[in-house]
């Protein structure tokens, strides 16, 4: 399963270019899922309802299930939160995994760079940064720069970085 970040400054699209991207790849017959990192606190449950009591009683893991998804909610009750290798372990192979978010560990990323913003770029000093996708012209980077609303452009540099092959199964490296 080959690992792919999206990372950028809050309010710089990263969210906004995901979703674009995976229709894309998507419809190229590659299979891929997301992970995202948030710094916020969050809740997938409601008060009241009978997972949420789960919880509240102190079970460790809450899988909730109908005929149109299912999902594990896993409580850390003060434990430390996982790295993303260990995040990783959890999900079911794929073509690719985009993620998200978790701009420090160390895997190949594309930042996602709008000069209003008011923050400096990252790739300067982050050599996982592999391309930067940006709403200008940006000179002088010895990486790759794709214009950030040229999908179709970002989702080839992306197969092209990873090495994806259509009709490769997700489970061969």
């Amino acid at each position: 399963m080959k690992v792919f970040g999206i990372i950028g400054w809050s309010g710089s699209g990263k969210t906004t270019l995901m979703v674009k991207l995976l229709p894309e790849l998507i419809g190229r017959g590659f299979t891929v899922s997301t992970m995202k990192h948030s710094h916020h606190r969050f809740d997938l449950d409601r008060r009241g309802k009978d997972s949420f009591k789960h919880r509240q009683a102190g079970a460790s893991e809450v899988l909730v299930a109908s005929s149109s998804r299912w999902a594990l909610m896993h409580e850390l009750r003060g434990a430390v939160e996982p790295d993303m290798d260990e995040l990783i372990e959890h999900m079911t192979p794929v073509d690719l995994l985009l993620i998200e978010g978790f701009k420090d560990h160390q895997h190949d990323k594309l930042e996602v760079y709008r000069e209003s913003t008011g923050k400096l770029l990252r790739c300067t000093e982050d050599e996982d940064v592999v391309a930067v996708a940006c709403d200008r012209l940006l000179e002088g980077l010895h990486i790759p720069v794709i214009d950030l609303n040229e999908t179709v452009a970002i989702v080839d540099f992306i197969i092209e970085h990873c090495g994806l092959k259509r009709g490769r199964s997700h489970g061969s490296a």
